[in-house]
């Protein structure tokens, strides 16, 4: 058989130190946005206009915040997590640089910690990975930890190293927009009425709407992200795995919770970094997607008069509205619940 084709890395093929740099850079285009557009009910203004944008000082639309993530994320996928039972975690996420259509982006990752599983099956990866654009400078840091499957369950067990994570990102780690004003915008146009000062610590916001998803919507958004991982595209060998089906990528969940919160949070513009998400149960097409989010801190910005962060946790359910707020539990999570997404958006003051 040829060696030619690309089977993925198994967990013994990892070494803590180990850098890879990811194929295939990205050049993302106004259909990009569109595309992505299409498949979640983003209205985010800052993202949606130009006009709108440049009265911020931009001088263009950014790309979603979410978008770029899930770019920089799918470049890592045939190197890391091509032969993964299931991405666990994320930590110490840093939005650093906006990304603009006819920017490039290229992901390199480092691995910073492994230990194998009591079955001797699987093992956990720790990355870190950072995203850049054209010109070098990094657009997007952050961790993830995914459980990966052995090749061969004899082979010996590395040393167990599993890095120390930040609970949070601390707000002086912020990376700020430079060159923008955010205290003129007109709240009629961005569709919101509250501003930072609006909200109150432990604040809970059922975001009410909900959204269907479907199976040919969640596997257009992976191929968007050039993201590989077999779970989520070839029914014929899911349809003999554990699920029967094909796994949604759990960023499309990310990208819909957070285009659900524009109902509450609308003027929440940015996202500044996320402190840490699990996705708690799978998702699959037809599954109903609610969210709701409480406030957890709001800091004010050295520097920034115009803006202030607010540190959110949102949890999205599938199929059961969050009227009844449910989340964690004495062991686990209520029935239903997907996502915990714990991280910090920036909002006009």
């Amino acid at each position: 058989m040829s060696d030619k084709t690309n089977s993925g890395n198994f967990f013994e093929d990892f070494k803590v130190g180990q850098v890879l740099t990811h194929a295939t850079p990205r050049t993302v285009t106004a259909g990009d946005v569109a595309v992505y557009n299409s498949l979640f009910p983003m209205r985010f203004a800052l993202q949606s206009s130009d006009v709108f944008a440049k009265s911020a000082g931009y001088a263009q639309a950014p790309v979603d915040d979410m978008l770029a993530f899930h770019f920089v994320f799918g470049k890592t996928v045939p190197d890391i997590s091509l032969n993964a039972v299931a991405n666990l975690g994320y930590a110490d996420c840093r939005f650093l640089l906006p990304v603009f259509p006819g920017d490039t982006i290229t992901t390199v990752s480092k691995v910073i910690g492994l230990k194998e599983n009591s079955n001797g099956k699987t093992g956990v990866v720790y990355v870190r990975s950072t995203g850049a654009n054209q010109a070098g400078h990094h657009v997007l840091d952050y961790v993830r930890w995914v459980m990966v499957r052995k090749r061969d369950e004899a082979s010996p067990a590395p040393e167990e190293d599993v890095p120390h994570l930040p609970k949070a990102v601390e707000p002086k780690h912020f990376s700020l927009p430079k060159g923008t004003d955010f205290s003129g915008i007109d709240r009629n146009l961005s569709g919101a009425s509250p501003l930072w000062g609006d909200y109150a610590v432990g604040e809970k916001i059922d975001h009410v709407d909900g959204v269907t998803i479907e199976e040919a919507e969640h596997m257009m958004a992976t191929r968007l992200y050039q993201n590989t991982a077999k779970v989520h595209f070839n029914q014929f060998t899911e349809g003999r795995g554990r699920f029967g089906r094909r796994l949604m990528y759990g960023g499309h969940v990310i990208s819909m919770a957070r285009a659900l919160s524009f109902n509450g949070l609308g003027n929440a513009f940015l996202v500044a970094a996320i402190n840490g998400g699990r996705h708690v149960a799978p998702c699959f097409g037809g599954d109903t997607i609610f969210a709701w989010s409480e406030v957890l801190e709001k800091t004010e910005l050295e520097g920034r008069k115009d803006l202030g962060a607010l540190r959110v946790r949102t949890i999205a359910t599938k199929d059961r509205p969050c009227h009844d707020f449910p989340g964690p539990v004495e062991k686990g999570y209520d029935d239903g619940v997907v996502l915990d997404l714990d991280y910090w958006v920036l909002m006009p003051r």
